[in-house]
């Protein structure tokens, strides 16, 4: 005969080896029931938690936040959802996955069930805790990944600085904002002079070196603020938010002698560098940010005419000697 075996009650049994963790609360926030899940991850038995406040055995808890959530089931008597992704986790419990996840603790998505005593009326709370760890870790790095495509795809391939796409988009952000709250800015325009002979002379991979090393340059000058973008070939445009003409000028001209200074040396070659600067000041009058690019290529057009490596700024009639537009 084989030996007598005691019953099993398949719903504790379940509830107790479930990969998930499971818990109730009354309405005082004491525990009344903790699964083999919570004992593992939080390194505390059943015994060592029922009977006891919940917010006394983990004071880490956020208190406010879970006694309104439990509190809304026991009024409103039914489910209650968060996700990792509104709240990370509730329990900061380990995890079992490589530290190159990048992530340090479980991300948990938790539901909130009402549980009806004898008399019908809801009298208890139960949590159950889901390890969304994996797909925590898989849709940050989807994120990040994004993120980086969408860094890259604002970026020029060769200097690394913002491409003219990215530079007219902050554009127009900084003229509507400086429009509506009646702030200024100013627009800079300077374009590497005579560069085609650069190339003719050194080389088209000298005068990429060029546009790179000039570029790093200029944006060592610049503060975090300041958005910088290769404009054209050998044109750069720079955003100054908060900067009036005169201060801007002052910062172009910081531009013009460093490019002028040093030259880039390539293959042991020192190439002589200068820049034509233009600058135009934002107007509450003008009717776009292609206004602004209009009246800085103005002022460029005018420092290029007045023999080169120059400042100009930005002037009404500066317009009766620009090209046509």
């Amino acid at each position: 005969m084989s030996e007598p075996t005691q019953a099993i009650h398949l719903p504790d049994f379940i509830v107790e080896w479930v990969d998930v963790g499971v818990f109730v609360v009354n309405r005082n926030m004491e525990v009344t029931l903790w699964n083999r899940f919570m004992s593992n991850h939080s390194g505390l038995d059943a015994d060592a938690v029922v009977g006891r406040n919940l917010f006394d055995c983990f004071p880490d808890l956020p208190k406010a936040w879970l006694s309104k959530k439990v509190q809304g089931v026991f009024l409103l008597r039914n489910f209650a959802f968060t996700s990792w992704e509104q709240r990370p986790y509730l329990f900061r419990f380990p995890h079992n996955r490589p530290i190159t996840g990048g992530v340090d603790h479980m991300y948990q998505n938790c539901t909130f069930m009402p549980v009806k005593g004898a008399s019908g009326e809801v009298d208890s709370v139960c949590v159950t805790l889901f390890d969304a760890t994996d797909v925590g870790i898989s849709q940050t790095e989807l994120k990040k990944a994004m993120a980086r495509l969408a860094e890259s795809s604002n970026r020029d391939g060769l200097t690394g600085i913002y491409n003219r796409r990215y530079l007219e988009q902050r554009l127009s952000a900084e003229f509507d904002r400086c429009r509506r709250y009646r702030d200024h800015f100013s627009f800079v325009l300077f374009d590497l002079d005579h560069f085609k002979r650069i190339n003719d002379t050194y080389g088209h991979l000298a005068g990429d070196e060029v546009l790179c090393v000039v570029s790093r340059r200029i944006d060592e000058l610049l503060r975090s603020v300041d958005v910088m973008a290769r404009y054209g070939g050998e044109e750069f445009g720079v955003i100054l938010p908060a900067t009036a003409m005169q201060s801007a000028r002052i910062l172009a001209e910081r531009i013009r002698l460093v490019i002028e200074r040093e030259p880039v040396e390539y293959k042991g070659i020192p190439i002589p560098v200068t820049a034509s600067i233009g600058i135009a000041e934002f107007e509450a009058a003008a009717p776009s940010h292609e206004h602004l690019i209009r009246c800085a290529d103005v002022a460029l057009y005018h420092a290029k005419a007045s023999g080169r490596n120059r400042v100009a700024c930005y002037a009404p009639e500066l317009e009766a000697a620009a090209p046509p537009a």
